[in-house]
């Protein structure tokens, strides 16, 4: 059924993110708006820890449409990491600047297919 495959492929993709936060978490600690209080390290793995409870929730049955509508949240949450990053990038070259900024348009569509995935 393409809802499951759905399914499977957001929790992958959550469950990925949420296992780079903890074996490369130099660029996501770099991201972390400074406006958080505590260490940049301290909100990368809350967020690798969050990516991984939803990731699996998304993954089961019983608690996919409660994993999907946190993945939604999750997406939410994080995007001002990525207005973060955009700015922070700014001065680099090109490339590396449209991939900070493709960032930004990309979390809409990530909380539709959360949501998509909710629905079942």
């Amino acid at each position: 059924m393409a809802s499951d495959r759905s399914a499977r492929l957001l929790g992958g993709l959550l469950l990925t993110a949420g296992i780079a936060h903890f074996a490369v978490p130099g660029p996501f600690d770099a991201i972390v708006p400074r406006a958080l209080p505590g260490p940049p390290r301290a909100w990368t793995r809350a967020s690798g820890v969050a990516e991984l409870a939803v990731g699996a929730a998304v993954l089961l049955p019983r608690s996919r449409r409660a994993g999907a509508l946190a993945a939604a949240g999750l997406f939410a949450a994080v995007f001002p990491a990525n207005v973060k990053m955009a700015y922070d990038w700014r001065h680099r070259p090109a490339p590396q600047r449209a991939a900070a900024l493709a960032r930004l348009p990309l979390q809409a569509p990530l909380i539709a297919w959360a949501v998509r995935v909710s629905r079942g």
